[in-house]
């Protein structure tokens, strides 16, 4: 059985007028989920709120103090140039981190097989000390961490085109999570893409790379590594901001090659994890491209 997660609070984490991270998002996927029939193959719930402890596992404390003392009464408060705080932020940011959490928790006690979490705000920008680009708390990371309470080894894939520099900063010194990421470069975030640990594995691709160049990156430099880890989750950063129509990058990925990766990784959790899979949303900022490519995704983790 496979779970979707997804909370209306997640649309009430706004954003200045024009801004690409946007309430329309999440409410566009969800529609379009309806609408193709994929949300009755799969058991939908509501994720709860997440522990405040929960989310300083990754993050520090002072991190998360000062962001529950800035929720304004109205408007936005700006965390950083790309990152605005609502009044429905903290609520949303919780869900999302609750949602990753859940599935987490659903997946190990073999109450379904899969998770993909429909939610925003996206976390993997966000760092242990800071929020930024457009992420205010690193979802994906605490439900690895979460997850260590159990296993001995999980992996976290990011197919984002923005480099996952929270998570590879939250868990570069810990050996137990393989984090692999391919990415656009040079680009935002411009941080950690070189760092050499044994357990980040940082495939950057050159504007216009497209299918091929992306395809023999996961082949090439994820796979060894994920053999030689054996996770025993895996853990998705499930941006689809590649795609060719996205405004923001130039990767140029079709829609068939988020069908592709997830299939691969569903593969690869057949091998080594009992075919446990949590995904959360991070970017897409077309909302075409964004409904296509999370149907797919969807799809193939049935």
């Amino acid at each position: 059985m496979t779970l979707y997660f997804t909370h209306d609070d997640c649309a009430r984490h706004e954003t200045p007028r024009g801004h690409p991270e946007s309430p329309d998002r999440i409410v566009a996927l969800n529609d379009h989920l309806a609408q193709c029939g994929l949300l009755q193959e799969v058991e939908t719930r509501t994720p709860g709120l997440a522990d405040f402890a929960d989310i300083a596992r990754v993050h520090d404390q002072e991190l998360v103090d000062l962001l529950v003392a800035s929720v304004p009464a109205t408007g936005l408060v700006r965390i950083d140039a790309d990152t605005a705080f609502s009044p429905g932020s903290l609520n949303a940011v919780r869900r999302s981190v609750g949602a990753v959490c859940e599935g987490v928790a659903a997946v190990l006690g073999d109450e379904a097989k899969r998770a993909f979490c429909g939610v925003r705000p996206p976390g993997h920008h966000a760092e242990s000390q800071s929020s930024m680009g457009f992420c205010i708390f690193n979802s994906i990371a605490v439900g690895a961490a979460m997850a260590l309470d159990s296993l001995a080894r999980v992996a976290i894939l990011d197919f984002d085109a923005h480099h996952g520099n929270g998570t590879v900063e939250i868990f570069q010194d810990e050996p137990r999570v393989l984090v692999c990421s391919t990415f656009q470069y040079p680009f935002y975030p411009y941080r950690y893409q070189e760092i050499e640990r044994a357990n980040i594995v940082n495939a950057p691709l050159a504007a216009g790379a497209g299918s091929r160049q992306f395809r023999q990156a996961v082949e090439q430099q994820w796979e060894p590594a994920i053999e030689a880890h054996r996770p025993e989750l895996f853990l998705i950063s499930a941006g689809f901001d590649g795609h060719t129509d996205d405004p923001l990058t130039q990767l140029g990925f079709s829609d068939d090659d988020y069908r592709w990766i997830t299939q691969q990784i569903t593969a690869w959790a057949g091998r080594f994890a009992q075919g446990r899979v949590v995904s959360a949303l991070e970017g897409g900022y077309d909302l075409k491209a964004l409904k296509r490519c999370g149907e797919l995704h969807l799809a193939n983790l049935l």
